[in-house]
């Protein structure tokens, strides 16, 4: 395909809604050890309407453009690249820089403060990338950077003794896209699971999709959990609410359980009982995300298991507007901008 001679982008001048627009700038050449992807789509998330809102408190350059994960094919290699050709289909890792082990110091979020991704094109170092499920299209697959890599993440690489098994239970809040992710992988592990929602017509999408269990958010939750788990409770928590919802969470997980905590839609303060975690002898684990090694094994694991990630819309480009209308809702599943 000829490379066009201009890209587009959606950019911010200052932060807010208003200020999102539209623009095109010439196509840039990748330099030493970087790629240049053709974006075929964009998965959005919750940090997203952060990040246009006020940056989450971040400091960096305008113009900005957000936009965090991204699927798409190589257009153009650098000098040195060595781990991808012009053709190759690619997803960028949500944090540049971090390859495996610990978290790097110097390693940089894509879509704010690093690179945005909702671009026809996008400029990254060759080791921000990996290569695409050959089981997935542009749009499932963008889902995987953020979302996925969460959910696998806190079920997946805690460690040998730790991570999932066949036969735990997990619980997970919501039936956004790393609730659905986690609902889909602990399903891998031979896991049954217990989902709470807020929604009647989610709870019926969700046993759809497989949950053994759905549980309203207005009732007495962690007695029920404890009643369908024979008063053990629940060996693992995606915790995506927090704030006092951790307190509840805690109640409802099993002697020697792990609570991951994921998101924040019950406010940045967390509120738990003390008797519960020291008693309870419970890890409580904070996921950023992961690695690019994680990420690898991800898309060896969707591809293995033709897992298939929930789409609840999909956007063209110039629709953006209505796309963070859409995620900000609060959506069953994922929000994507298709290019």
């Amino acid at each position: 395909m000829q490379e066009p001679q201009m890209l587009r982008r959606w950019q911010l001048s200052s932060f807010g809604r208003e200020h999102l627009q539209q623009v095109e700038l010439p196509l840039p050449t990748p330099g030493p050890g970087q790629i240049l992807v053709r974006v075929g789509a964009v998965s959005l998330n919750y940090r997203d309407l952060l990040m246009v809102r006020d940056g989450m408190g971040m400091k960096f350059d305008m113009p900005f453009t957000p936009g965090s994960d991204m699927a798409g094919t190589v257009a153009a290699v650098g000098p040195g690249v060595q781990r991808f050709a012009i053709g190759d289909r690619v997803v960028n890792t949500f944090w540049g820089g971090w390859i495996d082990g610990q978290w790097p110091a110097g390693a940089v979020l894509a879509g704010g403060p690093g690179p945005g991704m909702l671009a026809s094109h996008v400029v990254l170092d060759a080791a921000w990338a990996v290569a695409a499920p050959a089981t997935l299209d542009f749009a499932e697959a963008s889902t995987l950077p953020c979302a996925g890599l969460t959910a696998w993440f806190a079920l997946a690489e805690t460690g040998a003794n730790q991570a999932v098994r066949p036969g735990q239970t997990v619980l997970i809040h919501g039936t956004g896209g790393v609730a659905l992710f986690g609902l889909q992988l602990a399903q891998l592990y031979g896991a049954r699971t217990i989902v709470v929602s807020g929604s009647e017509e989610k709870r019926a999408q969700t046993l759809a999709l497989g949950a053994t269990h759905v549980l309203m958010r207005d009732s007495d939750w962690p007695a029920e959990v404890r009643r369908l788990t024979d008063g053990r409770g629940a060996d693992h928590v995606l915790e995506l609410a927090s704030g006092p919802n951790l307190d509840r969470s805690l109640q409802a997980t099993a002697q020697g359980g792990r609570v991951s905590i994921i998101g924040m839609l019950g406010g940045e303060t967390l509120s738990a009982s003390f008797y519960a975690m020291v008693l309870g002898r419970i890890t409580v684990q904070g996921i950023g995300v992961g690695h690019r090694r994680a990420l690898e094994e991800l898309v060896r694991a969707i591809d293995v298991n033709a897992l298939k990630p929930v789409i609840a819309a999909r956007h063209a480009f110039a629709e953006l507007p209505d796309a963070l209308d859409d995620l900000a809702r609060g959506a069953f599943g994922k929000i994507v901008v298709t290019l």
